[in-house]
């Protein structure tokens, strides 16, 4: 099945559960941006923080940006290349700005955002190659010091991972992507993999941990909170 196929079908049946983390994403931003090391209490919000441009690259139905929304975020931009997502998405949020764009180069001047949100799109991005322009593209619209909220997939060491992980290794050529039951690919990365994601930033918090992904089953991850480099 075309990938764009799966997700569009999955516009209408999915429900996005990866937990956004506000403390993490409100400490690294705004004000934030000092390079001190911050408290493990989340700060109070200034009006400079919340007006900082944001961008959530392969937003779905824009679940993220409403979050964001409701705590007084209003420079909130989502871009996804599921023309049915969007749909979705403008349905349930119509004060949303949300965009459907094509892969690739990302539709955007240099340094336009104060932060870029990318969540559990890695994943679906499974080539090495496309992942590397996902995050070239993402280092080039952030403006200087601003923040990259990364969070996705690793591997897992359970029979059932291991044995699609070994099926369809030969397939695509990298240990960690298969296919899904009803038709989408997606990859669980390595440490190492997910590090190098982030190689060209400061990285200023990383943690594994565990997910419940879309289909209800539990998966190793990790969030990462890394700075582009700059003033």
């Amino acid at each position: 099945m075309d990938q764009k196929d799966y997700w569009d079908k999955a516009a209408e049946t999915k429900e996005f559960t990866l937990p956004f983390s506000f403390e993490l994403f409100s400490r690294w931003t705004g004000s934030g941006r000092s390079g001190r090391i911050p408290s493990e209490q989340p700060r109070a919000q200034s009006h400079a923080d919340l007006d900082i441009p944001v961008l959530d690259i392969g937003c779905g139905y824009g679940r993220t940006l409403q979050e964001l929304y409701e705590i007084g975020y209003r420079r909130l931009t989502g871009i996804d290349f599921s023309s049915r997502m969007i749909a979705r998405g403008r349905d349930l949020f119509p004060h949303l700005d949300l965009r459907t764009a094509s892969g690739g180069s990302l539709p955007f001047s240099d340094a336009s955002f104060g932060a870029v949100i990318i969540f559990a799109v890695v994943t679906g991005n499974y080539r090495d190659a496309d992942q590397d322009l996902l995050m070239a593209e993402t280092f080039r619209v952030l403006k200087p010091g601003g923040i990259i909220y990364l969070c996705d997939f690793l591997l897992n060491h359970d029979q059932r991972n291991l044995e699609r992980y070994a099926r369809f290794a030969d397939t695509y050529g990298t240990y960690g992507v298969f296919e899904l039951p009803d038709g989408g690919i997606v990859r669980h990365h390595t440490r190492k993999r997910a590090e190098a994601l982030v190689q060209a930033f400061t990285v200023l918090h990383f943690e594994e941990t565990v997910f419940t992904t879309m289909n209800g089953n539990r998966s190793n991850g990790f969030t990462c909170i890394a700075r582009k480099p700059g003033v």
